[in-house]
């Protein structure tokens, strides 16, 4: 198994052959040489700040301070360090700033840099130079004394006078380089697990984040609901309105015109085309937004579609509220859904709805009398509902073993609404008269 950190790699028995020890000197002497320059940043900064012009600037360098490190982190642990910053809520400097400074991942990335600057570079620097530079230095015994040809001071305390003494002083500095990889590994992992702790978003930050994709999943499914009731509503009072028009100028016209002649005869025609194209519109618009869905809720939508099946459907769905206009399409659609697949597929002679709100969730039941082995993995077109379900953190489930019978059943937790909240819906039960 491959070690992620130098920890990891410090129990295996080729650590000192491997490229653990090089990347943690590595990662010491970046940490040197960013943590110098975060002094002399931070230092700056600081006097500024006495006359509060610098603080955002302070806050500005923490948080390019992090990032850095998060990048450095990548060459002693191959387990990614993720952002822990939320994404503003809305465009704009002002609304960034605002996000930065209300999270606590940004004060500790500030933390982490005043820790860096005054700290831990020189702590980095220590252990670099007794890790890598005293066998270093050793190790150049030999090639010192060559250069200056009598005598050569090792480490600034060592005289070498002759060769012997100079590669006894190597040898020293080869056992010294692999003595001491262990320690510059355990100090960089501790180095690198305390940057990780600082820099990287917690169990509680990584729950929030979670939970706002799911907010904005549900957010992204109420505006397409939205967008689903304006297409219904342009069409139905637009083109559906003119098409009504047109068939009826239409009638007017074949009335008009002299009975048995060609101009009859296409009257005709163009009057049957354009009652077709008014019941496939009528149908169209039924589909993206049913109209009964709006005005009386999920129960008379259900009646209706089980109306509409080609299979014989019995229905038990008179006893629900109306519902979260969310929960009332994503249990609509799922119903249509399961009818269409049960006409499709199935075999079934016979098929059931039933609906129930209780313990706080809607649960809709759809089942039938075919063959079975339904799997929506095949393309059944319930995935995608299933998904839709989820963001509304409910439940899709299909039982359907290979001699049937099939249930699908759906549950979403949801509170009922009172009738005041039913009644305040942008479509009220008045607009069923236009049709």
């Amino acid at each position: 198994m491959e070690s992620r950190t130098p920890w990891q790699a410090l129990v295996r028995s080729r650590y000192p052959r491997s490229s653990w020890p090089w990347r943690s000197a590595g990662y010491l002497a970046g940490g040197a040489v960013v943590g110098a320059l975060a002094c002399a940043v931070l230092v700056v900064l600081g006097l500024f700040s006495l006359v509060l012009v610098g603080l955002p600037l302070l806050l500005l360098s923490g948080l390019v301070l992090g990032r850095v490190e998060r990048l450095r982190l990548r060459l002693v642990d191959l387990d990614p360090a993720p952002d822990p910053h939320r994404v503003p809520t809305a465009p704009g400097l002002a609304a960034w700033l605002r996000t930065r400074a209300g999270e606590q991942a940004t004060w500790r990335e500030l933390a982490y840099a005043l820790l860096l600057a005054t700290v831990l570079w020189p702590l980095d620097l220590l252990v670099l130079a007794v890790g890598v530079g005293l066998p270093a230095a050793l190790l150049s015994a030999p090639f010192q004394l060559a250069v200056d040809g009598r005598e050569a001071k090792v480490v600034k305390a060592y005289l070498v006078t002759s060769y012997p003494q100079a590669f006894g002083a190597a040898l020293v500095g080869a056992v010294l380089l692999v003595a001491l990889a262990y320690p510059l590994g355990a100090v960089t992992g501790a180095r690198a697990a305390l940057a990780r702790a600082l820099l990287t978003p917690r169990e509680t930050e990584r729950q929030g984040a979670i939970g706002e994709v799911i907010a904005s999943r549900a957010r992204l499914v109420d505006a397409f609901e939205a967008e689903r009731r304006r297409i219904e509503r342009d069409l139905h009072d637009g083109a559906q309105q003119r098409l009504v028009a047109l068939t009826m100028t239409l009638g007017l016209a074949r009335l008009d015109a002299p009975p048995g002649g060609a101009l009859a005869e296409q009257l005709a025609k163009a009057h049957a085309e354009a009652g077709q194209v008014l019941t496939e519109l009528r149908e169209l618009i039924h589909g993206i937004h049913p109209q009964v869905l709006a005005d009386y809720g999920l129960g008379p939508a259900l009646a209706d579609a089980a109306d509409r099946s080609a299979v014989p459907v019995d229905t038990d769905v008179d006893a629900l509220p109306r519902l979260p206009a969310s929960v009332e399409s994503a249990g609509y659609f799922a119903g249509c859904e399961a009818l269409a697949n049960i006409g499709k597929h199935s075999g079934a002679r016979r098929a059931r709805i039933t609906a129930r709100h209780t313990g706080g969730a809607l649960r809709l039941d759809v089942e039938d009398d075919g063959h079975g082995g339904a799997d929506p993995a095949r393309g059944s077109g319930l995935t995608g509902l299933a998904d839709r379900i989820a963001v509304l953190d409910g439940t899709l489930t299909i039982m359907s073993p290979p001699d049937g019978p099939t249930l699908l059943r759906v549950e979403i937790p949801c509170p009922a609404l009172s009738a005041s909240s039913a009644s305040s819906s942008p479509r009220t039960a008045s607009s069923s008269a236009r049709d």
